[in-house]
């Protein structure tokens, strides 16, 4: 069965769009705007064609065009105008707005010749960090509020996994310049949110340090064994979801006692780092609230 949302009610066109669903109904009410379809009971629904020329009309909006004017232009008009007046302000809106839609439509040759364009006038690093890392975020909150089906947010995130590889063979291939330390990067068990942890390694392997991948829901006895391969071991552990706030205490205070010895030292990263008591943190143990925060520190 195909449960894939092609059908959309105006609570997820606040979710995708950020405009208030209140505000929705008057651009609709007072300018026709957009076409919805009704249930039954008279249940506005819409598209994706709706969804996607509430975008645009949310950039054009956002740029200062009045509503009134965007409401007089053909449905051909809208693209091409937003496509005119994309600036370095507005071209990461216009790109997440465009990778959302590749979302939605299972698009891959959108979100190819989206990225594509993006690289065209940025580093890889811009791009993850003004366009991927809001729109991950945002594809966190439309998954939560059920906007989006867990098919979306699978299909998007192996394609920017697709890029994250792509870039990290090319610096992977070179030999460490830094052998003062080794990265050991890693999520806890039954933690999957990986792309956050994948383009830390790339930024550490871009900065010449060797690091071990180990990737999602790894066991404490595997990071025990890697002392018995390496020394000055930094661990960098990110936590998005698992362990849970119940749990992140003794999962922290077990690692202290497990891993931690005189030459090495715990990265904590993600969302459940909020929950840590203070008390666990120490001169070798470091949380950090952003990946641009790690990444400076190295």
């Amino acid at each position: 069965m195909n449960n894939v949302k092609s059908v959309f009610s105006i609570k997820d066109l606040e979710n995708l769009s950020g405009i208030k669903a209140h505000t929705i109904r008057i651009w609709e009410k007072r300018y026709n705007v957009l076409e919805p379809m009704r249930t039954e009971t008279n249940i506005r629904m819409y598209d994706l064609l709706n969804l996607q020329k509430l975008l645009n009309i949310t950039l054009l909006h956002n740029y200062g065009y009045k509503i009134s004017k965007i409401s007089k232009l053909s449905s051909e008009r809208i693209p091409q105008l937003v496509n005119e007046i994309i600036s370095e302000k507005s071209a990461k809106h216009h790109a997440i707005s465009a990778f959302k839609m590749a979302m939605m439509n299972f698009d891959h040759s959108l979100f190819f010749s989206t990225y594509n364009k993006l690289l065209s006038e940025k580093s890889f690093r811009e791009v993850f960090y003004e366009v991927f890392i809001p729109l991950i975020s945002e594809i966190g909150l439309l998954w939560q509020t059920d906007t989006i089906s867990p098919a979306h947010e699978h299909f998007i995130s192996y394609l920017i996994k697709q890029k994250l590889l792509t870039n990290t063979e090319k610096v992977q291939v070179q030999e460490p310049t830094q052998t003062d330390r080794v990265f050991v990067l890693y999520l806890p068990m039954n933690e999957i949110h990986e792309l956050g942890l994948m383009y830390l390694n790339y930024e550490i392997l871009s900065q010449g340090y060797k690091t071990i991948y180990l990737g999602e829901s790894v066991p404490t006895d595997s990071l025990k064994d890697m002392k018995r391969y390496f020394d000055n071991i930094t661990y960098i552990c990110y936590t998005t979801v698992e362990p849970n706030k119940n749990e992140i205490n003794p999962y922290i205070k077990t690692l202290n006692e497990v891993i931690l010895e005189e030459s090495s030292n715990l990265w904590l990263i993600g969302r459940m780092i909020e929950h840590i008591d203070p008390k666990l943190i120490n001169q070798k143990t470091t949380t950090f609230s952003s990946i641009k925060e790690l990444v400076e520190f190295i």
